[in-house]
């Protein structure tokens, strides 16, 4: 197990900016890639996205729907991994959690995850 804690969430103006925080008390296995998704309970027909994954080597993806908005970094322990969300709009109002595993979808482990809540 690789226990995942998600900090950060709250509410947020439409056009505002928030920071998540991925913490791990355990070591990152260097080829495990760390990932954020979000899902949308109680909105039907609607399946969680996979939005970033960052690499031990700093290796970045996105989702097309956030690239230049959100950005994924981590701190040199590898200890937390951030989801900077900037501009942010409505339909981003989801539940975000962060997961690690192997390429490409690096999601063997999840957190319980953080909910974002954008008002217009």
């Amino acid at each position: 197990q690789l226990p995942l804690l998600e900090s950060g969430g709250g509410s947020v103006q439409a056009g505002g900016s928030l920071r998540l925080s991925c913490t791990v008390t355990e070591a990152i296995p260097d080829n495990y890639c760390v990932s954020w998704w979000r899902q949308f309970p109680g909105v039907p027909g609607k399946e969680r996205e996979r939005l970033a994954s960052i690499r031990t080597d700093g290796t970045t993806d996105y989702r097309d729907s956030v690239k230049g908005r959100f950005t994924i970094s981590q701190d040199s322990p590898r200890t937390t991994v951030y989801l900077a969300m900037t501009n942010v709009k409505s339909e981003d109002t989801a539940l975000y959690y962060c997961a690690a595993g192997f390429p490409f979808l690096c999601n063997k482990y999840s957190g319980e995850g953080t909910q974002v809540t954008v008002s217009s």
